[in-house]
């Protein structure tokens, strides 16, 4: 390897906002970051999954006006035949 080319690979520390530390090597010597494997709701366990705004609901409405209408529409092709 030629001398002086590469970067300081040296012992790094990255930390997360809920006060866990990560001992690491890197190129900085500090990492700080937002969210980590320790505080995040996906990996503990706390991840609730809320329809806040109902869309499983309001897509069940849209889905039972549009049947309703096909099957108005198709009653009506069938009167419309019948003349």
């Amino acid at each position: 390897m030629r001398a002086d080319i590469h970067p300081n690979y040296q012992e790094a520390e990255i930390r997360c906002a809920c006060g866990n530390v990560i001992k690491t090597r890197s190129v900085k010597k500090t990492t700080i970051i937002g969210i980590c494997n320790d505080c995040h709701p996906f990996y503990t366990g706390q991840q609730k999954f809320v329809d806040t705004a109902g869309r499983v609901d309001k897509f069940q409405q849209r889905l039972a006006k549009t049947q309703a209408a096909q099957a108005a529409a198709a009653e009506a092709a069938s009167k419309k035949k019948k003349k």
